[in-house]
């Protein structure tokens, strides 16, 4: 314990001597609820030791529905130190990832804390999941009636993935950000103009799971705020136009032990380059597919995307079959070089520390379980043949998709049972909320067509 109380003294010490070389005013100490959106207050920098030692308190019950009341005492957020991202844009300003405790300990509704309890089970069987995320988004217009279209009046083409002239045409936003990104030391591969029309994607390196986690949140924030600088609406909304492509949010991951990659199989016989722990995590994965849907596809809209059946490209690039191949991205799980993954369900609209904890939870258990892929995919197929239901499909709806998390013991353990319990029940209010409000098709469709 003394050991880690010096090392945590250390850090700080470091930490606090690089902000006041950068002149660092202010700090955000953030957290993300339930859904994903993040929560922060602002605190001078002065006061880093204390919020590390005491954090800031928030009132839990006006945050949502997390299991708090009025009458409960504050959750306190504990900046997370190597977290620390100074703003780009804004120099004097550092964030912080927090997680968060009350009454002294873990907090379980803290999304954060549930990824970290995941990966800490998978450190005791040997395991660090790492990951690399491909977030798309929309850069778009909006108008005095709240009608949005893509920024760029030009970018009207049918198939306009990879257009060079209208990935040019946004070079100022994409350039400042991939040159905030490469400050932040993420390491940026490639961005490029994806299947819809004002939309984007930025490829950044992979790194552990916490680490990705923190930075597709904060990534999210820096597009969001460097569009409102510009007059422009950053969207990572799942399918915001019903005849263009959606916004998806591959995960690439692969499990190591040290400088060792677990899924890396040169003999692999199948010619993958997976090992058989790699096909087994695969097996999880499609195992608990339509269950895990719910938390990496979590709202309404998301299923306006995996269940999309053409858009105007011609394309659509959701997947909805529990599949699993090569480099195939119709696949719901593709294997796209030796020794890594590609979940390709996952959308925007997740919280990132809980759809990051719910796949390796589910990926675990089919190590642990040594769930063979092919075996799954045979057994679905069986049942499709015997009662006719497509059980070898992704859930159509977001009720479909809770009913299954209903009854998926593994994932309601692991992402622990009152959360979960209260998650479920907000997703249901979300489905009633939808399924009772009366929309302008309805009223076209059922009252001005058909009286």
């Amino acid at each position: 314990m003394n050991g880690v109380v010096s090392s945590n003294t250390l850090l700080l010490e470091e930490i606090q001597k690089k902000m006041e070389e950068e002149k660092v005013q202010f700090l955000l100490a953030s957290f993300s609820d339930m859904n994903g959106t993040s929560r922060a207050k602002l605190v001078p920098a002065k006061r880093l030791s204390s919020v590390c030692e005491s954090g800031a308190g928030f009132a839990g019950f006006a945050i949502g529905d997390l299991g708090h009341g009025p009458t409960d005492p504050d959750i306190l957020c504990i900046p997370d130190l190597r977290s620390m991202t100074i703003l780009p844009w804004q120099k004097n300003l550092a964030w912080f990832a927090g997680t968060l405790t009350e009454d002294g300990t873990p907090w379980s509704y803290c999304t954060r804390t549930i990824l970290l309890n995941v990966m800490e089970k998978a450190k005791k069987l040997g395991y660090e999941m790492k990951t690399g995320v491909e977030p798309e988004f929309f850069l778009l217009n909006e108008d005095e009636q709240g009608g949005i279209s893509p920024s760029d009046s030009l970018d009207v083409a049918k198939k306009p993935c990879y257009n060079q002239l209208a990935l040019m045409r946004n070079y100022d936003f994409l350039s400042t950000l991939i040159n905030y990104m490469e400050e932040l030391d993420w390491n940026v591969a490639q961005a490029d103009h994806e299947d819809a029309n004002g939309q984007f994607e930025i490829n950044f390196e992979f790194a552990d799971a916490l680490t990705s986690a923190d930075r597709l949140t904060f990534f999210k924030y820096m597009v969001r705020s460097m569009a409102e600088e510009r007059n422009l609406v950053a969207t990572f909304m799942p399918k915001p136009f019903s005849h263009l492509t959606g916004n998806g949010c591959h995960m690439h991951l692969s499990l190591w032990d040290g400088a060792k990659n677990i899924f890396s199989n040169e003999k692999d016989i199948k010619g993958n380059g997976l090992s058989e722990t790699g096909y087994h995590f695969i097996g999880g994965l499609l195992k608990h597919a339509r269950a895990l849907s719910a938390i990496v596809c979590p709202t309404v809209n998301s299923y306006k995307r995996l269940t999309a059946m053409s858009t105007s490209s011609g394309q659509t690039w959701a997947p909805n079959q529990i599949s699993y191949g090569g480099n195939n991205r119709t696949q719901l799980v593709r294997i796209p070089g030796s020794g890594r993954i590609e979940f390709r369900a996952m959308d925007n609209n997740a919280n990132p520390y809980l759809a990051t904890a719910a796949i390796l939870a589910a990926g675990l258990d089919g190590i642990e379980q040594k769930v063979d892929p092919d075996v799954i995919i045979s057994e679905f197929s069986g049942i499709n043949e015997v009662f006719g239901i497509q059980i070898n499909t992704l859930p159509a709806t977001l009720q479909e998709a809770i009913i299954e998390l209903e009854q998926d013991s593994v994932l309601l353990e692991a992402l622990g049972k009152d959360f979960m319990k209260t998650y479920i029940n907000r997703k249901k209010e979300e489905w009633s909320e939808y399924h009772d409000f009366i929309s302008s098709w309805e009223i076209e469709k059922y009252l001005k067509e058909t009286n």
